[in-house]
């Protein structure tokens, strides 16, 4: 191909592939670097954020590879029981089906269905992205193996009294019929009322007024409280009130939960419908009166509203109490209200009987051991947010009311109500011998993946795999599943090894929009990575993801930017096509040694840049270590070391050896590119004559050859003289092919020198004439000092003058006319207000630009008159 295109991805995949070098057994005797993939929903498709987790992760396993390291970058997929019934759930209702006509076990075999055709897309899709799994040990949470490690992993829990099973209020999502965890509440602020409602005191004419967001709850009222130092109401403690429209009596209690700044300073307890009420009927012996039950809808607890959604069943309450004079004043009030983190449904706090564990002492060993350094988080900020929620951990309830997942292993008897847990089915109570009743809730999601660094390892079996690669070396997350993933990792791993599940955590930031926002389907302003693979090739956005990808700093992506980067794909290309053409009759057996002062320079120049890779890389600074390889390779490789070269390929007795630098530097770049762009560096690697081995991924990775100092010192003054004379060619507007003569003034002795020795790079590099070495000021000339001396260019026949500020005056009319108008947009408050934002933020950048533009060609206009 003569120019470039992906279109050998796939090949280069299926080659890799094909040939096992994705195996830790490729390096067997080196030492052990292990990686888990954070497991994918395994119905799903990947976004642009598994594309960013998934490039860093590959980018650190084919690093490590190449320095030496066994390498085991461990894939899987997750069964996402809420996700994954919910989409199975949805096929069957488009066909006029629910699952409760089909019954559970023809479910569940549909589940599997659905995951055998859909269940490989994701896989596929992440090949595509160029990651360096080995696939001969994929897993899946519902695997066999993992399916015996969640089993065993529970039972060990539950007869180490980590595990319970008890009455407590719980989220409930009434949409997905399931307990939710507290992580699995996301919560919104919404404006909502402050209803102060009036709760008469036993015969008596005197109320006491209640403040309550939750009118519809007040049927599972069994008590109202007052804080136990609120002087205003301590006559009221031990009274009875008149529970409004259901004429019950309830007691006046006092207990220091109540905030006495919270509306009246009295609320109504519902321990059903409330965690904190919950609490506080326990305290306190409250009866639980359920109002709402577990499809939210109102109980025969309410009564004329039994069967009616919670919601409207709020809206008939109001009614009610408004007729009876019961509401004494309504407020606006802002509040967070916790929806399902699946479905949005508003979550109901709710009762019932669910499986938990107990936290608190699994999270002492697992603040430790980030504490003492075994565990490091990158960036370290995030150690923070762990520490805060880990001292705060509450049970988690590992229960959920579903049908696909993995059932827990528990069985209770129907004659003695004993409890028993066993891996293998059992009918018959080991007590007295009565029938058992198998557990019907399955395990919340996050219970097996908690174990996924251990189990994908082989666990509980003492494996090869077990024994050689746990603890793991590296976790790459995102920060939303600190809590929900990477904390319960450390305390499964903490328990069932005793040892640490990882060494170094990395949290990578969002990849939001080119305006910083968050994408969305709604918004429209999501990028497919597969449409972007399929357009620009997966080099160009590994690259993109890389360089962007700042520790603690979210990732504002475009097409534009990878565009940019592409551009980057296609220099390398055009670097070795020229490579090809001017080194295809070399001799590339023959040692020749290194003199040129270019070669000498570009190869003190890569070892620096393999340095600052290196150590970027090593300090998972991955945009540092992309920047200091693109500038290499774009500035100094190409735009300088490859034009030098012009000057000597055969022409001059340097001829040979500047070939072999150009092969040799050139291959040392695939090598480096390799962990970023890994089709590419393959593709390329492979046609040069000085390769050596079956695959660049089987090569080293570069090391520091040597820097001269000195050498680079003289080419950096020659290099900063070549930039002032472009900048004098760009600013006035001279065409590229247009030979100039230009004169330097230098600073010193030193400077005079490198010039004279090197000007033949000088003239090549700035498509000059002849630059002429000098003492005084050029007249009528303009001017760009560096720090070794003073370039001029004469304007004479070069610039037209006049001309060219004329055209500025142009500019500036132009420029005015649309920094009128998008000022004039922005300050319109109606546009403000129904614009997009990103419109908004896409007119403010717009602005800035032309605001520059004018600006520069004002300062230009006045730079030119000075010549005149």
């Amino acid at each position: 191909m003569d120019t470039y295109n992906s279109d050998f991805e796939k090949d280069i995949y299926k080659f890799w592939e094909e040939n096992g070098f994705f195996k830790p057994e490729t390096n067997k005797d080196g030492k052990p670097f292990s990686i888990v993939m954070p497991p994918p929903n395994v119905t799903g498709a990947l976004h642009i954020g598994h594309a960013l987790n998934q490039t860093l992760q590959d980018i650190f396993a084919r690093y490590k590879r190449m320095c030496g390291y066994s390498v085991l970058w461990l894939p899987g997929t997750d069964h996402a029981g809420i996700a994954t019934q919910t989409m199975v759930e949805r096929d069957l209702a488009a066909k006029g089906i629910k699952k409760e006509d089909i019954g559970k076990d023809a479910f569940i075999e549909k589940v599997w269905e659905w995951k055998n055709t859909y269940g490989g897309r994701i896989i596929d899709q992440i090949k595509r992205l160029g990651s360096s799994c080995d696939f001969s040990r994929l897993r899946f949470t519902m695997d066999e193996g993992l399916s015996k490690a969640v089993k065993r992993a529970f039972i060990e829990l539950y007869n180490a009294d980590y595990i319970y099973k008890g009455e407590y209020i719980i989220n409930w999502c009434p949409s997905c019929h399931t307990a939710l965890s507290d992580l699995e509440v996301e919560y919104e602020e919404q404006q909502s009322k402050l209803y102060y409602l009036k709760y008469f005191l036993e015969n008596s004419d005197e109320f006491l007024v209640v403040a309550t967001t939750r009118p519809e709850t007040l049927f599972g009222d069994t008590a109202v409280a007052v804080n136990p130092k609120d002087e205003r109401y301590r006559r009221f403690v031990g009274k009875k009130v008149v529970l409004p429209l259901v004429n019950k009596l309830i007691s006046v209690i006092e207990d220091d939960y109540v905030d006495m700044s919270f509306g009246s300073g009295v609320v109504k307890i519902t321990p059903a419908h409330d965690v904190n009420d919950f609490e506080v009927g326990k305290r306190h012996n409250l009866e639980k009166v359920i109002a709402i039950d577990d499809y939210g809808k109102m109980t025969h607890n309410a009564p004329d509203l039994e069967g009616l959604d919670r919601f409207e069943a709020r809206k008939i309450t109001l009614e009610k109490l408004k007729e009876a004079n019961l509401i004494y004043k309504t407020e606006d009030y802002k509040n967070s209200v916790g929806h399902c983190y699946r479905c949005n449904t508003v979550v109901e706090p709710y009762v019932s009987k669910q499986w938990f564990v107990k936290t608190k002492n699994l999270a002492k060993k697992a603040i430790n051991v980030v504490e003492n350094g075994s565990i490091k988080f990158i960036p370290k900020h995030w150690e923070k947010t762990y520490f805060e929620w880990m001292h705060n951990i509450k049970d988690w309830c590992i229960s959920r009311q579903l049908w696909w997942g993995h059932r827990i292993p528990a069985y209770t008897c129907k004659q003695c109500g004993e409890v028993f847990v066993s891996e293998k089915p059992i009918d018959k109570c080991p007590k007295c011998s009565g029938e058992l009743i198998a557990e019907t809730d399955v395990l919340d999601t996050w219970f097996s993946s908690a174990l996924w660094p251990f189990s994908t390892l082989g666990w509980p079996d003492n494996t090869e795999d077990l024994k050689r690669f746990y603890p793991t070396s590296l976790l790459v997350t995102g920060f939303d599943i600190i809590f929900f993933w990477v904390a319960r990792m450390i305390m499964m791993g903490m328990f069932f090894m005793e040892d640490v599940p990882f060494k170094d955590v990395y949290i990578h930031a969002l990849v939001r929009d080119k305006f910083g926002q968050k994408m969305s389907k709604t918004k429209g302003n999501v990028i497919d990575p597969i449409e972007v693979i399929d357009k620009y090739g997966a080099d160009s956005l590994r690259f993109t993801l890389a360089i962007l990808a700042a520790q603690g700093r979210d990732i504002k992506l475009s097409y534009d930017s990878i565009e940019s980067y592409r551009r980057f794909m296609n220099k390398i290309w055009n670097a070795y096509r020229f490579i090809e053409i001017n080194t295809k009759d070399f001799q590339t057996e023959a040692t020749i040694h290194t003199n040129s002062s270019a070669s000498i320079w570009i190869k003190s120049r890569l070892s620096k840049a393999i340095d600052q890779v290196t150590q970027s890389l090593d300090e998972y600074k991955f945009n540092e270590a992309a920047e200091s390889l693109y500038q290499f390779v774009w500035h100094e490789f190409c735009d300088y070391y490859i034009e030098m070269s012009k000057a000597h390929i055969n022409k001059d007795e340097f001829s040979d050896e500047v070939k072999q630098t150009l092969l040799v530097v050139f291959e040392q770049i695939l090598r480096l590119l390799h962990p970023f762009a890994p089709f590419i560096s393959e593709f390329l690697w492979q046609k040069l004559p000085l390769k050596s081995g079956e695959s660049i991924m089987l090569t080293h990775y570069p090391k520091n050859s040597g820097e001269d100092i000195e050498i680079e010192q003289k080419f950096e003054c020659l290099l900063e003289l070549i930039k002032a004379m472009r900048i004098l060619r760009s600013e006035n507007n001279i065409v590229a092919n247009k030979k100039l003569n230009y004169y330097f003034r230098p600073f010193n002795e030193d400077s005079r020198k490198i010039i004279q020795d090197y000007k033949k790079y000088v003239l090549l590099l700035a498509n000059s004439q002849e630059l002429f070495i000098i003492e005084e000021d050029v007249p009528k000339s303009f001017i760009q000092p560096t720090k070794y001396g003073d370039i001029f260019l004469e304007v004479g026949f070069n610039v037209d003058i006049e001309g060219e500020i004329l055209r500025l005056k142009k500019v500036i009319e132009k420029t005015q006319a649309s920094v009128d108008f998008l000022n004039k947009r922005l300050r319109n408050e109606e546009f403000v207000a129904k614009a997009p934002r990103e419109l908004i933020e896409k007119n403010k950048q717009e602005l800035q630009e032309t605001i520059l533009v004018r600006e520069n060609a004002k300062k230009r206009i006045e730079q030119l008159e000075r010549v005149l």
